[in-house]
């Protein structure tokens, strides 16, 4: 008994003794700036980004539009988190990786949920929009494309004058129905009426308004062309124009009769934009709700934002798509709906 008894002790002697080690070796990290000390500056890094994504919505708009500017390109912050994740993994700083848990868990709260199919059945209406460019180099086979993609409306932007009758010939075979306003046209497989253009303080038309007679029910359905913005070194992101064609556009559909509106068009924004608030907070975002992805539509070559919008009201969408790439800069969207 006695032997067994320092045994034990003499066991728990050595685990002491390691704990202590530990303890002094992490200490000593510590002081000769060991795992906690190193990577302060990227961990700084991460907890700003944590930070910024959290709380986008506070960032000011009054300087530059900094807020719309950052709220833009937010999805893309994410690629952030992986980079940091290397150069912490790197300088083997423990720090900066409990840091970085802050942005990870921002941006999956965020956009998390884009990753999931949300795509379902039983839709009986198509819809497509698209800016077409009016330096399109070949307005046919961009027309066909779109024709091709089967939709029962479709809306067109940035129409140049005397490629209308272009789009008009090659669409006019599938879809009896159309009207065209300055620069946008809606052409459709159902009749049209009520058709004309809304103010959205541009200065020409870039916006329109129809009644579409549907199977299952009459839509009001806009078209609509937002103001364009630029990214200027001393302007900062210069979005004034659009904003101020957004409220246009917002109370316009806040004026709208029907039950079921329809917008499709390029907004020049995304839907996490707060300066397009006036719009998408009246209207479901199609490919929020039942896309897969982010669906980035402009530029065509390389998508990093979705600005081309299919937007509802009183309906439900059922799935949303990106199309191919057609000779404009920015690629089709379309969606199913069910009415």
């Amino acid at each position: 008994m006695p032997q067994a008894h320092m045994e034990e002790t003499d066991r728990a002697e050595t685990t002491a003794e390691r704990a202590g080690t530990r303890a002094r070796r992490l200490l000593d990290r510590w002081r000769d700036g060991g795992i906690w000390r190193r990577g302060l500056i990227l961990a700084a890094i991460a907890i700003l980004l944590g930070l910024l994504m959290a709380f986008h919505a506070s960032l000011p708009n009054d300087i530059g539009n900094l807020g719309s500017l950052f709220e833009t390109f937010l999805p893309w912050f994410g690629l952030a988190v992986p980079l940091l994740l290397v150069f912490a993994l790197v300088r083997r700083s423990a720090t900066a990786l409990i840091a970085l848990l802050l942005p990870a868990i921002a941006w999956f709260n965020l956009f998390g949920g884009v990753f999931g199919d949300h795509t379902g059945k039983g839709g009986n209406l198509t819809v497509a929009t698209h800016n077409v460019d009016a330096d399109n180099p070949d307005p046919a086979s961009t027309a066909k494309d779109v024709a091709a993609a089967g939709a029962d409306i479709v809306a067109l932007e940035e129409l140049k004058t005397s490629a209308v009758p272009i789009y008009e010939k090659v669409l006019e075979s599938t879809y009896k129905y159309h009207s065209v306003k300055g620069t946008v046209g809606l052409w459709s497989k159902y009749p049209l009426s009520n058709t004309g253009t809304v103010d959205i303080k541009m200065g020409w038309p870039r916006a329109m308004r129809a009644t579409v007679a549907t199977p299952h029910g009459k839509i009001g359905v806009y078209v609509a062309h937002l103001a364009s913005v630029r990214v200027k070194f001393k302007a900062g992101f210069t979005a004034n124009q659009r904003d101020a064609s957004g409220v246009a556009l917002g109370e316009a559909i806040r004026a709208e009769r029907e039950q079921k509106v329809l917008l499709l068009g390029d907004l020049n924004g995304t839907v996490n934009d707060r300066s397009l608030a006036p719009v998408t907070s009246q209207l479901r975002s199609a490919q929020g709700a039942a896309g897969s992805g982010f669906g980035f539509s402009w530029p065509a070559s390389f998508p990093m934002a979705r600005i081309d919008q299919i937007l509802v009201k009183g309906m439900d969408p059922v799935s949303a798509w990106t199309l191919p790439q057609t000779g404009s800069d920015h690629r089709p969207v379309a969606a199913s709906i069910k009415i």
